[in-house]
């Protein structure tokens, strides 16, 4: 069986992701090495938690569909979530708006006030 590693491009399918795998293969004539791609698409395998931008390991499996020949049999690496982000955004937007507003109440007190040289 085959295995690749790839990335996943697309999430938006029911149950399948699309999974980019890269390869680098030498220039018959000038014996350079170039990087080509190719999409696979792939069953999620009742992995719902897959999204774009993780890092899968997919394992060649008979034929799903027209088009689905592969499982991702686990994720490497996940992507940050923007729900995670979000979050981060909106703690560090509070502790933001917390200390400007505890310094405009600073600067608003009245200071003593220094008599004027004539």
């Amino acid at each position: 069986m085959r295995t690749k590693i790839g990335t996943v491009t697309s999430a938006k399918m029911q149950k399948t992701v699309a999974v980019t795998v890269h390869r680098h293969v030498m220039h018959p004539t000038y014996n350079k090495r170039y990087r080509v791609s190719k999409k696979f698409l792939a069953d999620t395998n009742g992995q719902e938690d897959v999204g774009m931008g993780d890092e899968v390991e997919i394992t060649e499996c008979r034929p799903l569909s027209k088009n689905k020949c592969f499982k991702v049999t686990s994720v490497l690496r996940r992507a940050p979530r923007l729900a995670s982000f979000k979050s981060e955004e909106i703690e560090s937007q509070i502790k933001r708006d917390h200390r400007d507003s505890a310094y405009t109440k600073v600067k608003t007190e009245k200071a003593p006030e220094v008599p004027a040289k004539q």
